[in-house]
């Protein structure tokens, strides 16, 4: 499955799941009317009136059992938005309930510092911005990813994780991990979290009413136990369909993540004995932390046993899912004290100019198509690369908070003395004292940087930004805009870098921006297409003819006829742009990015401007670019 099927089967499920959400929330209607008629039943039978549920019924009023039923959807109603609304924001919201502790990113212990590395060196091959981490103190082997788009996520990590595992081990759960976020399985198990507490709402009434009875007397509060126990009799019937839910939701996106994680890693015992030392481990995967049971469906492995495993479980058995990597496994677990080497045969492997060469590695652009989404081992080689091309200083610096400002606004001075002097004087007015030290500190180190280099570093210091807060944010938000502004244009790469910030950042500390993709014909927005191609091609090199050569090509790709008409970057108009291609379905996708990869490279030179072009296009349809399909070809 590609990331856009992936995506679209996302959106499948998300029905699925309100479906079987109304049929859960109508079985309850109908055990709660139930209920109130085995209560009359009793109410009668204590008065000496003998009668059956059919004549019960009858007797009523049709209103009685439609204001039930309406108050038993008004519950499940509010339960779940209030759920909903209490975990709005984000995967950070879920990693603090279970006790997780944002990991800094400049930590200087080596166990952190190993998986943050891990973790930015797989965000970098993904394409995505690099997620804030959290480790939850708890001693078994387990992870999660949250958030409701992979750019409001985060991964957590128990200390069992760390301590236990190899390095080749963690690198296979965070590539697991990953593919949640990518797949768009992070989305649909938060909003099953908020359903499944609607659901098993009315069970949490039937507990507080059988307390409440137990605690008013025998006498005075047997109505309230009685009512107690028949709600819970029907929580325990929301808690069956919940199980249900949840098992049909996330069993199977388990093997796709397993796989995934093999693909991304090229390296299927890493995964397959971080699963063997959960086996081994006494512990195992279990939680103690008892807000993990409404997030079971979200983890590595199974979070708590299950009744019925067969039927409710969230996860396939140990058993199964490591033989689907290792099919003539031995069924021999790893003890935790087992010492297992890195299966890693190298680190960084990838040269120079292989950095130098992604679109030609990648071949032709339904291969970069192919990519979007489906990082490679050969990515996470080329993430290594480019973080270790990078100068220890600036590397370093990325990971602080005050420095990673800094290192922003480095990226925004303009080259021309008169308007970089107004871009310093005016950050010594408006920034902090002590980012304002570090710009005029990094600014030397920043000049020389390719464009490949820069974008690097702002996908590094992503998590940095994130530990911002609020006020900070705004502020650091306003100053970037300020220097994009200052000399009274905007040029490609800011426009391409600020759509980066907006997109990492916004979901963090405003919420994710959703954008429902109905259209489902990339024909259908033909002059849209035609202004993406036209602006592109313009930016290539060579003359009018080789230019409307590389807008022609792009056409081809989709179908559409239209002349071309060149035209110069004008952010406000392709913001307006690409704000109605965001509305084109998953499954639309594919053709307009292979029609721009195919005019950026029509003569087998990607240069700056096509490059941070392409990078912008893709942040602004949620299409991540791993490198071997975005590292720009500076000769042909």
């Amino acid at each position: 499955m590609d990331f856009f099927e992936a995506q679209d089967s996302a959106r499948k499920k998300t029905w699925l799941l309100g479906w079987l959400f109304a049929a859960a929330v109508l079985s309850l209607v109908v055990f709660t009317n139930l209920l109130l008629v085995l209560a009359y039943m009793w109410a009668q039978q204590a008065s000496g009136i003998m009668m059956s549920p059919g004549d019960i019924i009858a007797s009523q009023d049709w209103t009685t059992w439609a204001w039930v039923s309406f108050g038993v959807l008004g519950l499940v109603a509010t339960a779940s938005l209030y759920k909903y609304f209490s975990i709005r924001g984000g995967g950070r919201t879920i990693a603090e309930a279970l006790g997780g502790r944002l990991i800094p990113t400049n930590t200087s212990d080596p166990q952190q510092r190993q998986l943050l590395n891990v973790v930015e060196e797989m965000a970098i091959a993904a394409g995505i911005s690099v997620p804030p981490v959290y480790l939850v103190p708890e001693q078994s082997i387990n992870a999660f990813a949250a958030g409701f788009t992979a750019d409001d996520a985060v991964i957590g990590i128990n200390q069992g994780t760390l301590d236990l595992l190899n390095r080749s081990e963690l690198q296979g759960v965070v590539a697991h991990e990953f593919s949640h976020i990518l797949h768009g399985d992070t989305g649909i198990n938060l909003r099953l979290i908020a359903a499944l507490h609607g659901i098993l709402f009315l069970g949490m009434i039937g507990y507080g009413l059988l307390r409440g009875g137990q605690l008013s007397g025998r006498r005075e509060g047997l109505p309230f136990a009685a009512i107690g126990i028949g709600l819970v009799i029907i929580g325990y019937g929301g808690s069956f369909f919940g199980n249900i839910i949840k098992a049909a939701v996330s069993r199977q996106r388990e093997y796709l993540a397993d796989a995934s994680a093999v693909q991304y890693t090229r390296e299927p015992e890493g995964i397959a004995d971080a699963l063997k030392k959960i086996g081994g481990h006494l512990p195992g995967s279990y939680m103690e932390n008892e807000a993990a049971e409404e997030a079971s469906h979200m983890f590595f492995g199974a979070a708590a046993p299950k009744f019925a495993a067969r039927l409710f479980a969230t996860h396939p058995a140990l058993p199964d899912r490591i033989k689907a990597i290792e099919p003539n496994w031995n069924g021999e677990f790893l003890t935790t004290a087992t010492l297992r080497p890195d299966f890693r045969t190298s680190q960084a492997t990838a040269s120079a100019s292989e950095l130098a060469t992604g679109f030609a590695g990648a071949g032709l652009a339904q291969d970069v198509v192919d990519h979007i989404g489906q990082p490679t081992a050969q990515d996470v080689e080329l993430a290594q690369t480019r973080v270790s091309s990078l100068e220890d200083t600036l590397a370093t610096v990325a990971h602080n908070p005050y420095d990673a400002r800094a290192l922003a606004y480095c990226l925004l001075l303009d080259k021309t003395e008169p308007t970089r002097a107004r871009q310093l004087d005016f950050i010594v007015e408006h920034a902090d004292p002590q980012v304002s030290l570090s710009v005029n500190k990094l600014m030397s180190r920043t000049d020389g940087l390719t464009n490949t280099q820069r974008f690097t570093l702002m996908e590094m210091a992503v998590p940095a930004l994130k530990q911002l807060s609020r006020g900070q944010y705004q502020r650091f938000q306003n100053n970037a805009t300020q220097l994009i502004a200052s000399d009274n244009r905007v040029d490609i790469f800011e426009w391409s870098l600020h759509r980066l910030l907006v997109k990492s950042l916004y979901a963090h500390f405003n919420g994710p921006q959703r954008t429902h993709g109905r259209i489902k014909h990339v024909q259908k927005l033909p002059a849209e297409c035609a202004q993406l191609l036209s602006i592109l091609a313009n930016h290539a090199d060579g003359d009018y003819e080789q230019q409307q050569s590389a807008f022609e090509a792009g056409m081809r790709e989709l179908g559409i006829s239209r002349p071309f008409a060149p035209q110069q970057f004008d952010y406000t108009q392709l913001n307006l742009c690409l704000k109605r291609l965001r509305r084109l379905r998953p499954l639309a996708k594919p053709a307009l990015l292979k029609a721009c990869v195919t005019a950026a490279s029509h003569d087998n030179v990607i240069n700056d401007d096509e490059y941070s072009l392409l990078q912008g296009v893709a942040a602004a349809l949620d299409c991540p670019l791993p490198p071997s399909a975005s590292t720009p070809v500076t000769s042909s």
